[in-house]
Protein backbone atom coordinates (compact mmCIF):
# COMPACT_ATOMS: atom_id res chain seq x y z
CA UNK A 1 0.00 0.00 0.00
CA UNK A 2 1.52 3.47 -0.72
CA UNK A 3 2.56 5.79 1.95
CA UNK A 4 0.39 8.52 3.05
CA UNK A 5 0.64 11.84 2.32
CA UNK A 6 -1.69 13.21 3.69
CA UNK A 7 -3.18 13.77 7.12
CA UNK A 8 -6.14 16.40 9.09
CA UNK A 9 -7.08 16.33 12.69
CA UNK A 10 -8.39 18.44 15.21
CA UNK A 11 -6.68 20.53 17.99
CA UNK A 12 -7.33 23.03 20.69
CA UNK A 13 -5.55 26.53 20.40
CA UNK A 14 -2.97 25.26 22.83
CA UNK A 15 -2.18 22.23 20.90
CA UNK A 16 -1.40 24.44 17.98
CA UNK A 17 0.57 26.47 19.75
CA UNK A 18 2.72 23.39 20.63
CA UNK A 19 2.67 21.48 17.49
CA UNK A 20 4.18 25.41 16.35
CA UNK A 21 6.83 25.14 19.30
CA UNK A 22 8.11 21.87 18.17
CA UNK A 23 8.39 22.76 14.43
CA UNK A 24 10.09 25.60 15.27
CA UNK A 25 12.86 24.00 17.22
CA UNK A 26 13.26 21.77 14.04
CA UNK A 27 13.97 24.75 12.04
CA UNK A 28 10.42 24.58 9.67
CA UNK A 29 9.91 27.95 7.89
CA UNK A 30 6.42 29.46 8.76
CA UNK A 31 4.07 31.73 6.74
CA UNK A 32 0.64 33.40 6.70
CA UNK A 33 -2.23 31.51 5.14
CA UNK A 34 -5.95 32.31 4.88
CA UNK A 35 -8.00 31.85 7.81
CA UNK A 36 -5.17 30.23 9.91
CA UNK A 37 -2.94 30.69 12.49
CA UNK A 38 0.30 30.17 10.83
CA UNK A 39 1.87 27.76 8.37
CA UNK A 40 5.28 26.07 8.10
CA UNK A 41 6.98 23.82 5.67
CA UNK A 42 10.04 22.21 5.20
CA UNK A 43 11.60 19.25 2.62
CA UNK A 44 8.28 19.15 0.68
CA UNK A 45 5.66 18.93 3.75
CA UNK A 46 3.67 21.78 4.84
CA UNK A 47 1.46 21.92 7.95
CA UNK A 48 -1.41 24.46 8.25
CA UNK A 49 -3.06 25.00 11.59
CA UNK A 50 -6.48 26.89 10.47
CA UNK A 51 -8.24 29.04 12.99
CA UNK A 52 -11.31 26.18 12.60
CA UNK A 53 -8.92 23.99 14.49
CA UNK A 54 -8.52 22.01 12.22
CA UNK A 55 -4.81 21.25 10.89
CA UNK A 56 -2.97 19.48 8.05
CA UNK A 57 -0.01 17.91 7.01
CA UNK A 58 0.81 17.20 3.19
CA UNK A 59 3.89 15.93 1.57
CA UNK A 60 6.38 12.90 1.66
CA UNK A 61 6.83 13.46 5.38
CA UNK A 62 3.58 13.21 6.62
CA UNK A 63 3.98 9.65 8.40
CA UNK A 64 7.11 10.48 9.84
CA UNK A 65 5.43 13.86 11.02
CA UNK A 66 2.88 12.16 12.40
CA UNK A 67 3.61 9.38 14.00
CA UNK A 68 7.22 10.58 15.76
CA UNK A 69 6.13 14.09 16.74
CA UNK A 70 2.25 14.96 16.44
CA UNK A 71 0.63 11.90 18.13
CA UNK A 72 3.43 11.04 20.83
CA UNK A 73 4.25 14.84 21.50
CA UNK A 74 0.79 16.58 21.42
CA UNK A 75 -2.26 14.25 20.49
CA UNK A 76 -0.82 11.55 23.29
CA UNK A 77 -2.20 8.78 21.04
CA UNK A 78 -1.69 6.55 18.04
CA UNK A 79 -4.36 6.39 15.47
CA UNK A 80 -2.60 7.16 12.18
CA UNK A 81 -2.49 4.07 10.06
CA UNK A 82 -4.63 2.29 12.29
CA UNK A 83 -7.90 4.21 11.06
CA UNK A 84 -9.45 0.79 10.30
CA UNK A 85 -8.95 -0.94 13.03
CA UNK A 86 -9.77 1.53 15.30
CA UNK A 87 -13.28 2.14 13.48
CA UNK A 88 -13.60 -2.09 13.44
CA UNK A 89 -13.53 -2.35 17.26
CA UNK A 90 -16.67 0.51 17.54
CA UNK A 91 -18.55 -0.49 14.76
CA UNK A 92 -18.55 -4.29 14.36
CA UNK A 93 -21.90 -4.12 12.42
CA UNK A 94 -20.30 -2.14 9.58
CA UNK A 95 -17.88 -5.02 8.53
CA UNK A 96 -20.54 -7.72 8.42
CA UNK A 97 -21.72 -8.22 4.93
CA UNK A 98 -24.35 -5.87 4.16
CA UNK A 99 -25.46 -3.80 1.53
CA UNK A 100 -25.45 -0.09 1.39
CA UNK A 101 -28.48 2.15 -0.65
CA UNK A 102 -28.36 5.92 -1.57
CA UNK A 103 -30.01 8.20 -4.05
CA UNK A 104 -29.14 11.20 -5.57
CA UNK A 105 -31.08 13.61 -7.79
CA UNK A 106 -34.00 13.57 -5.40
CA UNK A 107 -33.55 17.34 -4.54
CA UNK A 108 -32.27 18.52 -7.91
CA UNK A 109 -34.64 19.81 -10.61
CA UNK A 110 -33.16 18.89 -13.12
CA UNK A 111 -31.53 15.38 -14.11
CA UNK A 112 -32.45 12.40 -13.20
CA UNK A 113 -33.25 10.20 -10.20
CA UNK A 114 -30.24 7.47 -9.48
CA UNK A 115 -30.24 5.00 -6.61
CA UNK A 116 -27.85 2.84 -5.89
CA UNK A 117 -27.01 -0.45 -4.22
CA UNK A 118 -23.55 -1.32 -2.91
CA UNK A 119 -22.29 -4.47 -1.04
CA UNK A 120 -19.56 -5.03 1.60
CA UNK A 121 -17.89 -7.26 3.83
CA UNK A 122 -14.92 -7.21 6.24
CA UNK A 123 -12.33 -6.76 3.64
CA UNK A 124 -14.06 -4.11 1.41
CA UNK A 125 -14.87 -2.36 3.66
CA UNK A 126 -11.10 -1.83 4.99
CA UNK A 127 -10.35 -0.82 1.44
CA UNK A 128 -13.19 1.56 1.24
CA UNK A 129 -12.03 3.37 4.52
CA UNK A 130 -8.45 3.21 3.25
CA UNK A 131 -9.72 5.33 -0.20
CA UNK A 132 -11.62 7.39 2.18
CA UNK A 133 -15.00 6.89 1.07
CA UNK A 134 -17.76 8.97 2.85
CA UNK A 135 -20.95 10.47 2.65
CA UNK A 136 -20.94 12.13 -1.09
CA UNK A 137 -22.63 15.30 0.36
CA UNK A 138 -19.24 15.87 1.91
CA UNK A 139 -17.14 15.46 -1.15
CA UNK A 140 -16.95 18.78 -3.73
CA UNK A 141 -15.13 17.96 -6.53
CA UNK A 142 -16.86 16.02 -9.21
CA UNK A 143 -13.13 14.50 -10.42
CA UNK A 144 -12.51 13.42 -7.17
CA UNK A 145 -16.68 11.94 -7.18
CA UNK A 146 -16.04 10.47 -10.37
CA UNK A 147 -12.37 8.87 -9.60
CA UNK A 148 -13.76 7.80 -6.08
CA UNK A 149 -16.94 6.19 -8.00
CA UNK A 150 -14.05 4.26 -10.16
CA UNK A 151 -12.03 2.72 -6.93
CA UNK A 152 -15.38 1.64 -5.49
CA UNK A 153 -16.30 -0.30 -8.39
CA UNK A 154 -12.99 -2.16 -8.21
CA UNK A 155 -12.91 -2.65 -5.03
CA UNK A 156 -16.29 -4.23 -4.76
CA UNK A 157 -15.83 -6.75 -7.41
CA UNK A 158 -18.65 -5.18 -8.93
CA UNK A 159 -21.04 -5.84 -6.55
CA UNK A 160 -23.08 -3.04 -7.23
CA UNK A 161 -26.15 -1.98 -9.10
CA UNK A 162 -27.19 1.21 -9.83
CA UNK A 163 -30.64 2.61 -11.56
CA UNK A 164 -30.92 5.93 -13.09
CA UNK A 165 -34.46 6.85 -13.63
CA UNK A 166 -33.99 9.86 -16.29
CA UNK A 167 -36.54 12.59 -16.18
CA UNK A 168 -38.61 11.44 -18.84
CA UNK A 169 -38.89 8.34 -17.26
CA UNK A 170 -39.30 9.70 -13.46
CA UNK A 171 -42.40 11.83 -14.65
CA UNK A 172 -44.26 9.06 -15.31
CA UNK A 173 -43.45 7.18 -12.85
CA UNK A 174 -44.62 9.77 -10.25
CA UNK A 175 -47.67 10.38 -11.89
CA UNK A 176 -48.45 6.79 -11.34
CA UNK A 177 -46.93 6.83 -7.85
CA UNK A 178 -48.30 9.87 -6.73
CA UNK A 179 -45.62 10.45 -4.21
CA UNK A 180 -42.08 10.72 -3.88
CA UNK A 181 -41.61 8.35 -1.26
CA UNK A 182 -43.65 5.30 -3.14
CA UNK A 183 -41.29 6.13 -6.29
CA UNK A 184 -38.19 5.92 -4.05
CA UNK A 185 -39.24 2.74 -2.74
CA UNK A 186 -39.63 0.91 -5.99
CA UNK A 187 -36.40 2.28 -7.20
CA UNK A 188 -34.73 1.35 -3.60
CA UNK A 189 -36.42 -2.62 -4.41
CA UNK A 190 -35.07 -2.41 -7.77
CA UNK A 191 -31.83 -1.57 -7.23
CA UNK A 192 -31.66 -4.44 -4.02
CA UNK A 193 -32.99 -7.11 -6.35
CA UNK A 194 -30.12 -6.58 -9.18
CA UNK A 195 -28.08 -6.46 -6.31
CA UNK A 196 -29.52 -9.58 -4.66
CA UNK A 197 -28.60 -11.35 -8.57
CA UNK A 198 -25.13 -10.65 -8.03
CA UNK A 199 -25.15 -11.37 -4.05
CA UNK A 200 -28.05 -13.89 -3.20
CA UNK A 201 -25.80 -14.02 0.44
CA UNK A 202 -26.25 -10.41 1.16
CA UNK A 203 -27.88 -10.95 4.56
CA UNK A 204 -29.40 -7.24 5.36
CA UNK A 205 -29.61 -3.95 3.61
CA UNK A 206 -29.26 -0.32 5.18
CA UNK A 207 -30.90 3.08 3.76
CA UNK A 208 -31.42 6.23 4.96
CA UNK A 209 -35.23 6.79 6.50
CA UNK A 210 -37.23 8.34 3.66
CA UNK A 211 -40.54 6.09 4.20
CA UNK A 212 -42.26 2.96 5.72
CA UNK A 213 -39.69 0.25 4.94
CA UNK A 214 -42.40 -1.95 4.39
CA UNK A 215 -43.07 -0.91 0.80
CA UNK A 216 -39.42 -1.69 -0.35
CA UNK A 217 -40.10 -5.06 1.59
CA UNK A 218 -42.90 -5.41 -0.59
CA UNK A 219 -41.92 -4.61 -3.60
CA UNK A 220 -38.81 -7.21 -2.73
CA UNK A 221 -41.24 -9.96 -1.98
CA UNK A 222 -43.27 -9.56 -5.44
CA UNK A 223 -40.50 -10.36 -6.83
CA UNK A 224 -39.56 -13.39 -4.66
CA UNK A 225 -36.31 -11.76 -2.57
CA UNK A 226 -36.16 -11.24 1.33
CA UNK A 227 -33.45 -9.41 3.03
CA UNK A 228 -33.48 -7.81 6.61
CA UNK A 229 -34.11 -3.69 5.70
CA UNK A 230 -32.50 -1.35 8.34
CA UNK A 231 -33.63 2.33 7.81
CA UNK A 232 -31.26 4.64 10.50
CA UNK A 233 -31.00 8.85 10.13
CA UNK A 234 -27.96 9.75 8.85
CA UNK A 235 -27.45 6.08 7.64
CA UNK A 236 -24.39 7.31 5.45
CA UNK A 237 -22.05 7.05 8.27
CA UNK A 238 -22.35 3.10 7.36
CA UNK A 239 -19.56 2.23 4.81
CA UNK A 240 -21.85 0.65 2.49
CA UNK A 241 -24.36 3.27 2.46
CA UNK A 242 -21.61 6.00 1.78
CA UNK A 243 -19.92 4.01 -1.07
CA UNK A 244 -23.02 3.93 -2.54
CA UNK A 245 -24.05 7.77 -1.84
CA UNK A 246 -21.12 8.12 -4.39
CA UNK A 247 -22.00 5.42 -6.94
CA UNK A 248 -25.48 7.31 -6.98
CA UNK A 249 -24.02 10.83 -7.23
CA UNK A 250 -21.05 10.16 -9.82
CA UNK A 251 -23.56 8.97 -12.34
CA UNK A 252 -26.34 11.84 -11.03
CA UNK A 253 -23.32 14.25 -12.17
CA UNK A 254 -22.10 11.78 -15.62
CA UNK A 255 -25.89 12.42 -16.73
CA UNK A 256 -27.10 15.89 -15.83
CA UNK A 257 -24.03 16.82 -17.87
CA UNK A 258 -25.00 14.79 -20.66
CA UNK A 259 -28.12 16.29 -21.11
CA UNK A 260 -26.85 19.87 -20.77
CA UNK A 261 -24.57 19.10 -23.79
CA UNK A 262 -27.74 17.34 -25.61
CA UNK A 263 -29.77 20.45 -24.94
CA UNK A 264 -27.21 23.45 -25.55
CA UNK A 265 -27.88 24.84 -21.78
CA UNK A 266 -26.34 24.54 -18.82
CA UNK A 267 -28.76 22.52 -16.35
CA UNK A 268 -27.41 23.50 -12.62
CA UNK A 269 -27.92 21.37 -9.48
CA UNK A 270 -30.22 21.96 -6.91
CA UNK A 271 -33.18 23.92 -7.10
CA UNK A 272 -32.34 27.28 -6.46
CA UNK A 273 -32.06 31.01 -8.50
CA UNK A 274 -29.85 29.42 -11.25
CA UNK A 275 -32.17 26.73 -11.84
CA UNK A 276 -35.00 28.43 -12.08
CA UNK A 277 -33.18 30.94 -14.44
CA UNK A 278 -32.26 28.38 -16.38
CA UNK A 279 -36.05 26.59 -16.19
CA UNK A 280 -36.98 29.96 -17.46
CA UNK A 281 -34.94 29.98 -20.24
CA UNK A 282 -36.15 26.63 -21.43
CA UNK A 283 -39.92 27.13 -20.68
CA UNK A 284 -39.71 30.40 -23.20
CA UNK A 285 -37.82 27.89 -26.11
CA UNK A 286 -40.52 25.14 -25.72
CA UNK A 287 -42.44 24.72 -22.38
CA UNK A 288 -42.49 20.76 -23.67
CA UNK A 289 -38.69 20.77 -23.20
CA UNK A 290 -38.65 21.12 -19.33
CA UNK A 291 -40.09 17.50 -19.27
CA UNK A 292 -37.33 15.98 -20.71
CA UNK A 293 -34.71 17.33 -18.36
CA UNK A 294 -36.56 18.42 -15.25
CA UNK A 295 -38.72 17.11 -12.55
CA UNK A 296 -42.40 18.22 -13.50
CA UNK A 297 -43.61 17.97 -10.02
CA UNK A 298 -41.49 20.95 -8.69
CA UNK A 299 -42.92 24.38 -7.85
CA UNK A 300 -40.21 25.60 -10.61
CA UNK A 301 -42.22 24.21 -12.87
CA UNK A 302 -45.62 25.85 -12.57
CA UNK A 303 -43.97 28.76 -11.82
CA UNK A 304 -41.83 28.99 -14.80
CA UNK A 305 -44.64 28.13 -17.40
CA UNK A 306 -47.02 30.47 -16.01
CA UNK A 307 -44.59 33.04 -16.75
CA UNK A 308 -43.81 32.15 -19.91
CA UNK A 309 -47.39 31.68 -21.29
CA UNK A 310 -47.84 35.19 -19.80
CA UNK A 311 -44.94 36.74 -21.56
CA UNK A 312 -46.37 34.43 -24.93
CA UNK A 313 -49.97 36.37 -24.16
CA UNK A 314 -48.54 39.54 -23.97
CA UNK A 315 -46.78 39.27 -26.98
CA UNK A 316 -49.74 38.00 -29.28
CA UNK A 317 -52.13 40.31 -28.00
CA UNK A 318 -49.06 43.20 -28.68
CA UNK A 319 -49.47 47.05 -26.06
CA UNK A 320 -52.71 48.20 -24.91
Amino acid sequence: MPERTSYVCTLTTAQAAAVRGHLEDRGWRFAEAPYAFWKADQAGTTVVAYQSGKLTVQGKGTAELVQFLLEPEVLHEARFGYESVLVEQDHPDMFEPHAGIDESGKGDYFGPLVIAACYTDAEIARQLLQLKVADSKTIKSAHRMADLAGKIRTVTAGRFSVIAIGPDAYNRLYEKFGNLNRLLAWGHAKALENLLELEPSCPRAISDQFGRKETVLRALQERGRSIRLEQHPKAEADIAVAAASILARAEFVRRLEALAQQIGVDLPKGAGPAVTAAATLLARRDPALLGTVAKLHFRTTAAVRAQAAGESAVATTGPA
